[in-house]
């Protein structure tokens, strides 16, 4: 089992996991917003995962999106692997709304992250539950 690089677990909370990766939700009720950590070694890019890893990779991720993107009635899906800050490979996905703040722009920098309530936080697992049962195994 791969580690999951420290900052990204200051900055989520670990939901559970898919076949291949970790199911991650950032810590900023601004927006909903996942990512996923490929649970391989020392892997910073996509290409770097082999050809069944790549394709097990863009199914979770779609998977992922559809499910938030119907939950949480985006209207726009923005998934992205940058990896500037933190190298190890990990692919965001963020709900945007035309309302939300930081709209048309990208998120990073925009807006200081707002630390979800217990409510809203245990709102969101819950239509992540709901839409990936099966997909997913939850941690508890």
């Amino acid at each position: 089992m791969a580690r999951i690089h420290p900052q990204l677990l200051q900055d989520c909370l670990l939901l559970g996991r898919f076949e291949l990766s970790h199911l991650l939700l950032m810590r900023d009720a601004n927006y909903p917003w996942c990512i996923l950590v490929p649970d391989r070694q020392d892997i910073t890019e996509i290409y770097q995962l082999d050809r069944a890893d790549q394709a097990r990779l863009m199914h979770e991720s779609s998977t992922l999106a559809r499910a938030m993107a119907e939950q949480f009635a985006a209207d726009k899906m923005n998934i992205a692997a940058l990896g500037n800050a933190v190298a190890q490979l990990h692919i965001h996905h963020i709900v945007r709304y035309r309302t939300d703040r930081a709209w048309p722009r990208p998120v990073w920098g925009r807006i200081a992250a707002q630390a979800y309530t217990y409510a809203g936080q245990a709102e969101v697992i819950a239509k992540l539950r709901a839409a990936l049962d099966g997909e997913v195994g939850f941690d508890d």
